[in-house]
């Protein structure tokens, strides 16, 4: 938590900082071996307001807040806090100068409890000298009130869903009391509901005159919530302006240079026969009487709330975590999915819901993750990878989804959240799978890149190939599926066509 003398300078100098802004940022530069990450930057965030940083992915947005929270060190430039010039040497730095950030990828501790991770290194103590766990539980219970946040603070942290940790991270930076908050993608696993929630969150902090820096690849977010943006382009500003005086359009231009016409390509190809059939799928606990068809060619999406389960039926069907019950048949053959290398024996391919966790080896290189999937399958002859043409697929690859890397021999951790997502696309369209199954395919991925990868699953299932595609973003379902399967609570709630399909619809299936 900041120290009171920090706060005071805080509450005397927030009146005074509205020419400047309540952070200002000036020609910051950041090289790492090979790239050029952000070159003559610059920010300014006035009190009591919503700032976005909008970019494609690699343009630098994460960078510059790694570098505001104290991460990592411009090589050239000025940071000024409530006008003054500022080094921030680490995350501690920062915090004690009134900076919190929550990023993108969760960074809370399983193995802890709720209140413990909020709390770390902030624990209340007895008079011996202990933790107070009572006393830091009572805490956490006042600061959840304050938040409308309903979770149990002794709730250990691997018991969460996705969407509660990421409440979790953002009432861990709300009780740091500082003055900017930096949320880096915060509605990425959060429902409607959910970001309204975050929204009313937002709205109270701002009230307070607290300073928001808010990255975010979702345009309606921008319009409802920030009240100015930023736009970053091969880390370079490219221009600041207030939300009301631009366009949905006006921005995409801005983020990438050039005009995105059509962000659903999704075109009528001819639909064939069935080639994956579930029945009655049960999973004790988890979901039950799962049953559907999926036909060559077919984008059948998948939608529901958060706690629908349909990650779990993802899994189920490829082998992750099989199934107690029921039948999964492909060609009419009934298989016996009890492991991935059966799964993809049969075809099959399975793009995680969460990148980091059980999508890409981080501290591997691009190439290594691009091809562990292919190399699994073919291309190795007599015990030995046949390099040459795995790498010059995996490039092919690489370049068509615009993955921003120095090269292949790059660490996957040091790329943006959304190019590690590329990736792991790359990875799994190069086993040339007969049945795809897509978990937010799109997460974090910039509106660019996103209208690339719908054209690729179009181009997909007009060759035939059957794609099971779960989305939390309404647009996309509607816009890319030929079917859609909606989901409540573990069960199939009902289906949709194309042509009947709208949100209304949608959400009393799901909320069923």
């Amino acid at each position: 938590m900041i120290s009171p003398s920090t706060a005071a300078a805080i509450r005397r100098t927030l009146d005074a900082t509205d020419a400047d802004g309540i952070l200002a940022i000036e020609g910051i530069r950041k090289e790492f071996p090979g790239v050029v990450a952000l070159d003559d930057v610059r920010l300014r965030v006035r009190p009591g307001t919503v700032h976005a940083l909008m970019g494609e992915n690699g343009a630098g947005k994460s960078t510059l807040m790694k570098i505001i929270a104290g991460v990592y060190q411009p090589d050239a430039g000025e940071i000024r806090l409530r006008g003054e010039p500022v080094t921030l040497k680490s995350p501690l730095d920062a915090l004690e100068q009134g900076v919190a950030m929550i990023h993108q990828e969760l960074a809370l501790m399983n193995w802890m409890t709720v209140a413990e991770n909020i709390w770390i290194r902030r624990e209340p103590r007895n008079r011996f000298g202990l933790i107070d766990h009572a006393k830091m539980a009572q805490m956490t219970d006042d600061l959840f009130a304050r938040l409308n946040i309903k979770l149990d603070p002794w709730s250990q942290v691997s018991e969460l869903t996705v969407a509660q940790k990421q409440m979790v991270e953002i009432a861990r930076a709300v009780s740091y009391e500082s003055s900017i908050l930096i949320m880096d993608e915060p509605t990425s696993a959060l429902t409607d509901r959910e970001v309204e929630h975050l929204f009313t969150i937002i709205r109270d902090l701002k009230s307070r005159r607290i300073g928001i820096v808010y990255i975010t690849h979702k345009m309606n977010e921008l319009f409802e919530i920030a009240d100015e943006f930023t736009v970053f382009r091969d880390g370079k500003y490219i221009g600041t302006h207030a939300s009301k005086d631009v366009t949905r359009d006006d921005i995409i231009r801005m983020m990438v240079g050039r005009e995105i016409k059509d962000m659903f390509p999704k075109v009528e190809c001819p639909i064939g026969d069935v080639i994956l059939e579930v029945k009655n799928l049960n999973k004790t606990g988890v979901f039950h009487d799962i049953s559907f068809t999926l036909r060559r060619g077919e984008i059948l999406g998948v939608a529901g709330l958060v706690g629908s389960k349909r990650s779990n039926v993802a899994e189920a069907l490829f082998g992750v975590s099989p199934a107690s019950s029921g039948e999964i048949l492909i060609d009419g053959q009934a298989v016996n999915m009890d492991s991935p290398n059966t799964a993809m024996a049969h075809g099959l391919a399975f793009l995680t819901e969460d990148r980091k966790e059980s999508g890409c080896f981080l501290s591997l290189d691009c190439l290594e993750n691009i091809q562990s999937a292919l190399i699994t399958r073919s291309h190795v002859r007599a015990g030995f990878v046949e390099q040459k043409t795995v790498t010059l697929l995996a490039e092919d690859m690489a370049a068509r989804l615009r993955v921003k890397t120095p090269n292949l021999h790059e660490t996957v951790q040091n790329l943006s959240g959304g190019n590690q997502q590329k990736l792991l696309i790359a990875r799994w369209l190069l086993t040339k799978p007969r049945i795809l199954i897509l978990d937010e395919p799109t997460r974090g991925i910039d509106v660019g890149a996103k209208a690339e990868i719908h054209r690729l699953i179009t181009g997909l299932a007009a060759e035939g190939v059957a794609v099971l595609m779960i989305s939390s973003e309404m647009p996309e379902v509607l816009g890319m599926s030929d079917r859609i399967m909606v989901m409540h609570e573990g069960h199939v709630s009902g289906f949709l066509d194309r042509a009947e399909a709208d949100q209304v619809k949608i959400m009393n299936l799901a909320a069923r």
